[in-house]
């Protein structure tokens, strides 16, 4: 029997490795939940920040069309590539420990990284993400939701601030 108010679950198959990002984390969890109320089809993603792939995998599951997956620990893009490929997906992630090509403009951005390096890093996501293009920045802090809100604020509409426990996501989109 068929119940229309079960939503189709989507399956991860993911070993963090020694990398961030195992799904339970209050701020992986936030940014899943935003990733699932959006919709992703066909859009490219910047992944920032990325840990196990997790974010990264859930958006191409999710309909993503491609996904350019950062991060400065050799040992979460190793994770991040072997978790692609464990998924299927290694055709439409593009794994790298730095940005290559900064012409490149997203329609969304996920970093779910924290308030210090969401603050020195915002020009570049502001820079890299397109006009009318969705952000979600989360690793803060409740304390710090103020500071980080306010470094963006000039440039993006701020649609919504959700807490986890101690734990923040804002979501904004390009001005």
């Amino acid at each position: 029997e068929y119940d229309e108010t079960d939503r189709q679950k989507i399956i991860v198959r993911l070993d963090p490795g020694l990398a961030f990002g195992t799904g339970t984390h209050p701020t992986t969890k936030l940014c899943l939940e935003w990733l699932d109320s959006i919709d992703l089809k066909g859009k490219n993603i910047l992944d920032y920040g990325c840990g196990s792939g997790i974010l990264g995998i859930s958006a191409l599951k999710l309909g993503a069309n491609k996904v350019t997956a950062i991060d400065i620990d050799p040992q979460a893009i190793e994770a991040t590539s072997k978790n692609a490929l464990k998924n299927k997906l290694e055709k439409n992630i593009f794994v790298y420990e730095k940005i290559t090509d900064f012409s490149e403009k997203y329609d969304i951005i996920v970093a779910n990284i924290l308030a210090e390096p969401l603050i020195m890093l915002a020009p570049l996501l502001i820079k890299m993400l397109k006009i009318n293009g969705s952000i979600a920045i989360s690793g803060i802090l409740s304390s710090q939701v103020k500071l980080v809100r306010n470094t963006y604020k000039p440039f993006l509409k701020i649609d919504s601030i959700k807490h986890h426990d101690e734990w923040s996501l804002i979501c904004g989109s390009k001005k």
